[in-house]
């Protein structure tokens, strides 16, 4: 992905920085030369994005997917429909968009406004061009084992790929590692650990009921919290040495009524006890586009084999 002195970096407090953003830019600059390999021989990655109504925080998102993916050199397409489309329309784009042939990617913005029903959206999307990796068909392909078959969610995927880039410049391996996933939502938590399962870590699957949480995430040479409780997985819960991927964003309000962003680990504690650890922000977060545009690449390149 890139040198170990790039996205590691000094904390001056024991751990090393994993730097989503250098990670991240690794990536991209891996997907701008595996597309030029498929522009070449005649295949132009193409994604559509489905923005449905006004939600500030959606467009924002949406405009930074479209704008690295026309960054790339795909074909880029953006529908924006109204907040109180039928479903009945949204579905039946969702319907061309699967029939085109220049489209390998379908990404519908989330959340959806009320009144729509985002699984029966979502599960129209054919499941070779769910570059979101949420489709049924995915998920289960994920949870057999099929990885190699599958689109895998773009937040897990980029937090396995700071998994292995970390172990790998520490000389260690996922292999055996004893790991635990804090967090067991359909979007990360059971992706994440099915990636580590299928990379040979002994997973073990907590979450904010399990019984004394922080005498097992004290096991864990690798830790993931995403649970959305901020700071939840205090320093002294860290193993000494471990791998620690924070993926919560979590607005927390400050004296002055404005606000702060912070993680589900409380970074100043566990940087003190870990071996590395992403910040959050500035950690996972910017993995999740360049792996979408990722994902859409694969999609692409399965479609022209």
């Amino acid at each position: 992905m890139t040198s170990t002195a790039d996205f590691l970096k000094p904390s001056g407090r024991g751990a090393l920085v994993i730097d989503g953003k250098i990670a991240a830019a690794g990536v991209i600059e891996e997907n701008r030369r595996n597309t030029q390999a498929l522009i070449a021989r005649g295949v132009k990655p193409g994604l559509a994005v489905v923005l449905v109504g006004d939600d500030p925080a959606s467009g924002v998102y949406v405009r930074s997917k479209s704008r690295m993916a026309e960054q790339l050199g795909f074909h880029s397409v953006q529908h924006n429909l109204p907040a109180d489309v039928a479903q009945a329309d949204l579905n039946a784009l969702i319907g061309r968009l699967n029939a085109d042939p220049a489209i390998h990617g379908i990404l519908v913005q989330l959340p959806l406004p009320k009144g729509l029903d985002t699984a029966d959206a979502l599960e129209r999307i054919d499941p070779r061009k769910d570059v979101d990796g949420i489709h049924p068909v995915n998920a289960g392909l994920l949870a057999t084992g099929a990885a190699d078959r599958a689109l895998v969610p773009c937040t897990p995927f980029g937090s396995m790929r700071l998994i292995e880039a970390t172990c790998a410049a520490l000389g260690r391996k996922v292999e055996g590692a004893e790991a635990i996933v804090i967090g067991r939502s359909n979007l990360m938590g059971k992706p994440m650990a099915q990636l580590l399962l299928a990379a040979n870590a002994t997973v073990t699957m907590a979450h904010s009921r399990t019984r004394d949480l922080a005498g097992v995430v004290r096991r864990a040479e690798i830790v993931v919290a995403a649970v959305g409780q901020p700071e939840m997985v205090r320093g002294d819960w860290i193993r000494e040495g471990a791998i620690v991927i924070d993926v919560g964003i979590n607005r927390v309000p400050t004296a002055d009524g404005k606000y702060r962003l912070t993680g589900d680990v409380a970074f100043e504690e566990a940087v003190a006890r870990a071996a590395a650890v992403t910040p959050a922000p500035g950690g996972v977060g910017q993995m999740t586009v360049p792996l979408l545009m990722a994902n859409t690449i694969e999609a692409a390149r399965r479609a022209a084999a």
